[in-house]
């Protein structure tokens, strides 16, 4: 099965998941469009979190960065004069070192990505949406930014008039997850924001058209028709669909399996679970559900 994987709700199923599943039962691609260079290394926010949550090192209050982290090097840049965007814990820094130095050398962000999987004691398959950059851009009364300038840096607060790929066009999925759309049956979209999670994932050149048979599973990120955190409202309205269950189906197309929390008003064709992960014990319960639903569907 692949799991296509953004921001903090995948993630949080992820947990579940692969207390479920053998390693090589469970493969991840990840979004790369908010992935920035920060102190002269490549962040790659939602490729890291996957990692560190496959490794049993995630921060799990805040889902991102690695539980129990410092922070000296950040606090100190900003005693320097020198204040960074994200807030980049010491290991999580070196972790971004270790990718960014081997990308220098040449090698991709796929091939980064698997010497870390291997460093980490990762043994399910994490590969990135592509090798290409792609940028999620949005477009605010102040002008358009980068995604992580409008979310981090003004934490939101401006209104969205719309947004972009940067790059999309260009852009090729990863040999890994090429090999993964040629091998795998299922592809499970996860409760992550469907606009900047999902979205770009699924707007790679090609990706659609290889999607066409295979079993195609969506959960929505909504819980009783709201999004637990984040501006996934705020950007689907942007892009033209209310922010609801039917909206993110709207987003996704055709899908074979479409699955909503119990509160859900969605009235069209779907399963329902409680998607709520307050928990690990949670987020192990909803695996469960999810797999016993496909292998029943």
């Amino acid at each position: 099965m692949i799991v296509a994987s953004g921001g903090t709700g995948t993630p949080k199923l992820l947990l579940g998941l692969k207390e479920q599943l053998e390693p090589d039962e469970l493969s991840v691609v990840v979004n790369t469009a908010e992935d920035m260079w920060i102190s002269g290394n490549l962040v790659t926010p939602d490729l890291d979190t996957v990692l560190y949550t496959l490794a049993g090192i995630v921060d799990e209050q805040r889902w991102w960065g690695i539980a129990g982290d410092s922070f000296l090097t950040h606090e100190f840049l900003h005693s320097l004069g020198r204040p960074e965007l994200l807030a980049l814990g010491d290991r999580d820094r070196a972790v971004q070192i270790f990718r960014s130095d081997l990308m220098r050398q040449g090698e991709s962000l796929s091939d980064a990505t698997q010497h870390l999987a291997q460093a980490l004691g990762v043994k399910q398959r994490v590969v990135p949406m592509t090798d290409d950059p792609v940028s999620t851009m949005i477009s605010t009364p102040s002008g358009e930014m980068h995604f992580q300038d409008y979310w981090v840096g003004l934490k939101g607060n401006l209104p969205v008039h719309s947004l972009r790929l940067k790059g999309i066009d260009k852009a090729r999925p990863s040999p890994g997850f090429l090999h993964l759309l040629k091998e795998e049956k299922v592809v499970l979209l996860g409760p992550s924001n469907p606009v900047t999670s999902i979205g770009p994932i699924l707007a790679l050149p090609g990706v659609r058209e290889r999607l066409s048979g295979k079993k195609i599973v969506a959960m929505s990120p909504l819980v009783g028709g709201q999004p637990v955190s984040g501006p996934a409202a705020d950007f689907m309205r942007a892009c033209g669909v209310p922010a609801s269950d039917d909206g993110v189906l709207s987003l996704y197309g055709k899908v074979d399996l479409f699955i909503v929390d119990k509160k859900s008003r969605y009235r069209g064709e779907c399963a329902r679970l409680d998607t709520l992960m307050r928990s690990k014990e949670d987020s192990i319960r909803l695996a469960r559900d999810l797999l016993e639903l496909i292998s029943c569907s």
